[in-house]
Formats: C-alpha cells, structure tokens, sequence
C-alpha cells in the first residue's frame, strides 16, 4: 500500500532579546500535528546557505507569532509606541521569506508572521494601533481576555482563497447567512488578538482579504503564488474549538502535501 509522507513545517522561532533565549510555545507545532504536518523548528542563527538547504528539504513554513519588526526595515524611525525587536529573528525570517519564495514553496504567517511577509515584500505597518489610528470604537487588538477566548470579530472579503478555506467551517455570530445556504454574505469570525502593530500598506502582490470591524488589516493572500496565507489572529490557541481555525492549518498543511486548493 502506498502511503502518503506528512509534510514537514518549518516553523520559526521566537527570540528574548535580553536573555539571547529561542522559544516556541507548543500551539502551532500541535496545531501542525493535528493537521497533519511534522512541524520542524528552524535555527535562529542559521547562515543562507544552512537555510537553503532546509527550504529545500522541508515542504512548508509557517513564520509565526512574535516581537515587532524593526522600523528600519520599512524606511521609518522608530516610533514612541513600537516595541522590542530582535534584529537577528528580523535577518532569519527575512533571507528565509526570498528562499521560500525563490523555490515556491508554502507559506502561512501568524500576527507578527504576516507583518514580516508584508515588510519582506515591501509593504509597511502601523508600529503601534492605538496612537497611529483614530477609531470610534477602539477595538482591543491586545484583548483581556486568554488567547484561547474570541474578542473580536473579522469579515472575510467574498470570492478569496481565505473564504474558500473557512467558509463553511466557522459560526455567523451577527446572523448572517448559514453555512451552505447559498448566500453571498460576507463570511464573519470571531477571532482572538494579541497584537498592537498590523500590516498598514499593503506589499504588491498580497491581496487583503479580512477586515476588524475598525477597518484594521487582519488577512492577506497572494494570488498566482502556490500558496500564501496569513492572518493576524491567533489560530494555534482555537483550533481545537474553531473548525474555520483548524481548516488554516489543515489547508496549510494539505498545500505542503501538494493537495494545492
């Protein structure tokens, strides 16, 4: 009987600045686990030809959560508001986003995860939500609530790749139309946030495909690459009980595999 591999995921790293510590917290490599994947932790200090080889090697990554990216790499000082950085993650992510793409490979990014993608292709970020934007009603991007509780919610655009993943899979909580019914009503999650920075203009290429209600970027694709996903919510901690959460990573993973949607 011909059985199929699991994909491997590499997945980047965390990095404590002060300590020089790497660290990843167990949700995304489980969440890749479940999905079907081996998820891979890749080196922090790896050189571009290390990270060659492992591009080469592996079948997907997934740049996840972290610190902010540094202003410099976006042509701006650094703002009253911007918080820690970490130059060497910035270097990694960034040499590791041109090899991915040079070999076409998969890519899903998670909060800080679709920063970087958008800084990498040239796009730029809001350094700090609360003192850069004026909102009605100021949403609490970094919420007080456990990563594992919604607190807001998100209108996935119609027609993208993002709706194609998660419609279907997740509730309506403003009572719109059911899933399956055959309605084109924009698709709404209710999503976490642990963020205070987001993707401001948008990189050529990527296309924004999910809106918070303040109007805050929270989704990106790029379309005729094989597969780019990235969202700025947290689907590593709801996946358990979100179903449109684990179709991410199950998408994710399936277009590791090969199984491109």
């Amino acid at each position: 009987m011909n059985h199929k591999k699991k994909p491997l995921i590499g997945l980047t790293s965390s990095h404590n600045v002060h300590t020089d510590e790497v660290s990843l917290t167990p949700y995304c490599p489980r969440a890749i686990l479940a999905a079907g994947g081996i998820p891979v932790i890749l080196p922090l200090e790896a050189s571009e030809e290390d990270l060659k080889r492992l591009v080469t090697e592996l079948d997907g990554f997934l740049f996840t959560g972290g610190p902010d990216p540094h202003p410099f790499l976006f042509g701006e000082e650094t703002h009253a508001g911007c918080g820690d950085a970490s130059v060497k993650r910035d270097r990694m992510e960034l040499t590791l986003l041109k090899l991915v793409m040079e070999q076409q490979k998969p890519i899903m990014g998670i909060c800080r995860g679709i920063q970087i993608i958008n800084v990498g292709l040239g796009g730029t970020i809001y350094q700090d939500i609360p003192s850069q934007t004026e909102r009605a009603f100021p949403i609490a991007h970094r919420q007080p609530f456990p990563h594992r509780v919604p607190s807001h919610t998100v209108q996935i655009t119609p027609g993208s790749l993002l709706e194609r993943i998660c419609r279907g899979e997740s509730e309506t909580p403003d009572g719109g139309d059911a899933p399956g019914s055959g309605r084109t009503s924009p698709l709404i999650l209710r999503v976490n946030s642990t963020h205070h920075q987001a993707v401001r203009d948008a990189a050529p290429g990527l296309s924004v495909c999910a809106y918070a209600p303040d109007g805050i970027i929270e989704g990106a694709v790029m379309e005729g690459y094989p597969y780019l996903v990235a969202v700025q919510w947290h689907p590593e901690y709801l996946w358990e009980d979100d179903p449109a959460a684990a179709g991410l990573f199950r998408a994710f993973v399936a277009a590791s595999g090969g199984d491109l949607p």
